[in-house]
Formats: structure tokens, C-alpha cells, sequence
């Protein structure tokens, strides 16, 4: 159960980022608060992680977005949702997770010229975020949505 409702939230994440180009606060900051009084209260994650896991898993999520945010690469919500995904799980979610987005970026990259055109128009037109037009930014958390869904297939 507290995979599906980490799985409803982050993709409303994406839905949102791939439609704006942005996550709320209430998102991003509302999720990573429940899933920190969460572990304080339980001593894990709603993944079953230890604490200490939950502290390595926040580390890799810092590492591997910090550096991405101050290059303007990445956006701040990008970063607050990887570490309310170490909230929430352990390390190998989030260094898969992290993969499994750049991995799906980039086949996104590579392919959506040829994919866009065959998509229902009721897409096309409910994330224009993701048409193939050049953009200088173009939303990330839906890609981590999928490397999320990668991972927890893969671990399961």
C-alpha cells in the first residue's frame, strides 16, 4: 500500500512537471515532510528502509542533484523530489531511479522527433513540455517517474 500511494504522488510529480515545467512546494516540500515524520516516528522508510539508509540514500539524492541545480541543469524541484524519494525508500531507489532518468532522457532525446507525431493529440496537447520543438529545459521529473517504476520493477 505505501508503494502504491508513493507511486500516485510522484506521479502527480510528473504529470505536473510535464505539463508546467515545474512541482509545487506542496508536492515536493508536503511529501518529503510526511516522509520524514514518518521515518522519525517509525525508524524507517515507507519502503521498509533503515534509518541510516534513509541518511545515505539523502546523501546520494544531494550528490546527485546539487551539482545539476548550481549548473542550472536541473531544477529545484527536481532535487527536493529525489530526496523525498530517499525519504521514502533507500539507495539503490535512488541511484536507480537516477539512471533509469537519464537512460529514459535520453532515449527521449533520441527518439521523440520520430514518436511525437504518432502520440494521441489529447497528449501532444496535455504535455506540450515534452514536444520536440528546442527548449532550453526540458521537464526531468517525469523521467525520474520512469526510472522510479524501472527500479522498483527490477527490485522487486
Amino acid at each position: 500500500m505505501n508503494l502504491l500511494i508513493l507511486l500516485l504522488w510522484f506521479a502527480a510529480c510528473a504529470d505536473q512537471d510535464a505539463r508546467h515545467r515545474r512541482v509545487s512546494n506542496v508536492l515536493t516540500l508536503g511529501g518529503a515532510a510526511l516522509a520524514l515524520v514518518y521515518l522519525l516516528m517509525n525508524g524507517s522508510t515507507w519502503l521498509g528502509a533503515s534509518m541510516t539508509e534513509a541518511r545515505w540514500a539523502v546523501l546520494w539524492a544531494l550528490l546527485l542533484t546539487l551539482p545539476g541545480y548550481a549548473l542550472k541543469k536541473l531544477g529545484a524541484g527536481d532535487a527536493k523530489l529525489l530526496v523525498t524519494v530517499a525519504l521514502t525508500s533507500d539507495q539503490l531507489h535512488v541511484l536507480g531511479t537516477f539512471v533509469g532518468a537519464g537512460f529514459t532522457s535520453l532515449m527521449w532525446l533520441l527518439l521523440r522527433q520520430k514518436i511525437w507525431p504518432h502520440l494521441a493529440q489529447g497528449v501532444r496537447n496535455r504535455y506540450p513540455q515534452l514536444a520536440p520543438e528546442p527548449s532550453n529545459k526540458q521537464p526531468f521529473v517525469p523521467f525520474l517517474f520512469t526510472g522510479f517504476l524501472m527500479t522498483t520493477l527490477c527490485l522487486s
